[in-house]
């Protein structure tokens, strides 16, 4: 599967790429107008170009102006960067990281996502993963 972020996002990229994939596409404007907090009209419009000269975004044009939207559909892009963090923080690790995510209070996994969880161990056991 390819990479599909290159780099790590700050906070407003992040927060950038959240409005994208709920809406879809959206102009600066509309960008903007959902930020928490918003910059300037020209801080979001730099944003946009940074997030698309990363390659996580695009652009087409709509008349005078452009509306941007994800590259990627988010569950690829959420792999992608799950991958990462196990090979950064983890050494690769999957076990190491989920142990640390499992073992977390804020987890608080119910016992259904548990089931869920040991059912995705089985599978993958069986499946000589």
């Amino acid at each position: 599967m390819p990479r599909i972020f290159g780099s790590a996002l700050s906070r407003r990229e992040r927060q950038i790429m959240d409005i994208l994939y709920q809406r879809e596409r959206a102009s600066a404007a509309e960008v903007q107008e959902a930020l928490p907090d918003p910059p300037t009209y020209s801080a979001v419009r730099g944003l946009l170009r940074v997030l698309e000269n990363k390659g996580h975004i695009r652009h087409e044009d709509d008349g005078v102006r452009y509306v941007y939207l994800p590259v990627a559909e988010r569950a690829d892009a959420g792999h992608s960067a799950i991958t990462q963090v196990v090979r950064t923080f983890f050494g690769g690790s999957v076990e190491e990281a989920v142990a640390t995510l499992v073992t977390q209070p804020e987890s608080r996994l119910t016992d259904e996502e548990l089931d869920r969880l040991s059912a995705l161990i089985e599978q993958a056991r069986r499946e000589g993963r």
